[in-house]
Order: C-alpha cells, then structure tokens, then sequence
C-alpha cells in the first residue's frame, strides 16, 4: 500500500532529526503507538498523548508495526502529532491479510484525543483524555458480504492513566483504563454494525510494570462486539516494551485474537518501533 509506505519512512526520518526530539517528559511516560494510531499499547489507546511535548513543545512521531496470528497478519504504520501537550492528531494505514481468499482488506483512521484533566506521574489523580477514531474501509465488499452495514464509523473512547513511582516493591507500576462507544467489526477492518447489534459501551484495560527504567513487561485486554454473528473475541496480549532513549521504542507481544471470521484459535506475535521527535 502506497501510503504505507511513505508512512513508513516518517520512522526513518525519526532517527535522522533525533536532536529535535521533545524532550519534557519522563522516559517512557508517553506509552508506545496503538495499532489504531493514538499513542497507547499495542491494542489499547492510553490516555497519554504521542511524544514527549511538555506544555510548550509539539512532537511528531511515526510508527510501524506488525501482527503476525494463525490465519491473518495486520501491518500498520502511521504518524501521531502531539500538540503542546493537549491535543493529541494522528493518522494510521492498515493492511489486513487474509491469505486463504488470496486478498488483503485496507481501513484508514484518523484520530484525534484531548487532555481533559491530569498527569500521569504529577498529578494526585488519573491522566484523563477523551478520543475518537474516525474509520474507513477502501474496499467494503467483504465488509457487505459479511452482513456489516457501514464501511465506515466512529469510535468514541475516554481513557484514564496513572503512573505510580516505586509502588510495588520499589518498581514503578502503570495502569489505563478505557471505555469505548463503538459498532466497528474487528477494529472495523470487517465493517461496522450488523444484524445483531448496534453500538455498545466497551471496556479495554491495561496495566505494565516496569523492570527498570527502560524496559515494561504487561498485558493489555479489549472487549469486541459480536455484531456479525461470527464468534467475535476480546482480544489480550502480554508485552514487553524497550526504551532506549526518547528517540525510539519497541515493543513485543504475545497476541490472543480469539476467533476472527469464523477462524478459531488466532495466536500469534507482535512488533512495533516507535520514532519520536
């Protein structure tokens, strides 16, 4: 896909202006690149925003990744512009494939996410930010022969984060929590809606500790609607997340899919890097 691969070279320009990069924050404290685009986990948008902006900078950060289970693999890349700390813009191309139709399905998401309240380190309570992830499908035919009844929707989700200095025996220990409004099928890369249900409040959780100052080992979990009658699973994974510096990141995964399109048992690993500045 064309514009994944323009994407893809934002990284590459991460690395070379590196001496730009944003610098206010804490390592480690903006999370990683959510496969939707918003700074987060892996599977979950966290209430931080991309980058390491303080509330006089603005960061860019570009990301790829890849999602390799039984049956499909997922490659996304995208870019994420962090805005004086409060507003949170960010862009992502998936490819989905599905090797036994000999196809690939392709769904952009544009985002946007602001900061309501807090910070995850200095503030008494919870860093509080409200989202929403504008979906569409290039090619909606198998969405439509599916049963879905849009190739396009919005999601709306309100996220919570803390991060906790030396609270379990001295090692710092991370939570987020997170409430989606949504219809999308399997991130929406099957449609959005269907014949058994319309859009529903969902929950998707976090929680990491972090080993050193560098290096989070964690789980993520999101609950799926079952819109199509097809099965549909929450998702989870275990991870482990490198920091080397403010430049880049990388993540590592365990996935658990559950079923996807009738295909049981969709385990596998992920890997996304991370370019700030």
């Amino acid at each position: 896909m064309k514009r994944l691969n323009w994407l893809f070279w934002l990284i590459c320009l991460a690395f070379a202006s590196s001496g730009l990069a944003a610098s206010g924050k804490l390592l480690a404290t903006p999370g990683v690149s959510q496969v939707e685009g918003s700074a987060g986990g892996g599977i979950v948008p966290w209430a931080q925003l991309a980058g390491y902006a303080s509330d006089d900078e603005i960061a860019i950060n570009g990301f790829c990744s890849r999602a390799d289970v039984s049956d499909y693999s997922l490659d996304v890349c995208g870019a994420q512009l962090n805005i004086y700390d409060r507003v949170e813009f960010s862009y992502a191309e998936q490819r989905f494939e599905v090797p036994a139709l000999n196809t690939d399905i392709e769904q952009s998401i544009t985002g946007a996410k602001v900061r309501l309240y807090g910070d995850i380190v200095y503030s008494k309570w919870p860093q509080l930010s409200l989202g929403v992830q504008h979906k569409s499908l290039d090619d909606g035919s198998i969405a439509n022969l599916l049963g879905a009844e849009d190739t396009s929707g919005t999601d709306i989700y309100l996220a919570a984060s803390k991060l906790h200095l030396g609270a379990l025996v001295g090692y710092n220990w991370f939570w987020n929590t997170t409430f989606r409004y949504s219809d999308a099928n399997q991130l929406g890369l099957l449609g959005f809606g269907g014949p058994d249900s319309d859009k529903e409040l969902l929950f998707e959780a976090s929680t990491a500790v972090f080993l050193t100052h560098q290096i989070a080992v964690g789980v993520e979990y999101r609950e799926k609607s079952n819109n199509l009658g097809l099965g549909e699973q929450d998702w989870q994974d275990v991870f482990v997340a490198w920091f080397p510096n403010k430049y880049v990141s990388v993540t590592a995964a365990w996935l658990d899919l559950g079923s996807i399109a009738g295909a049981k048992d969709q385990t596998g690993w992920y890997l996304s890097i991370t370019g700030y500045w």
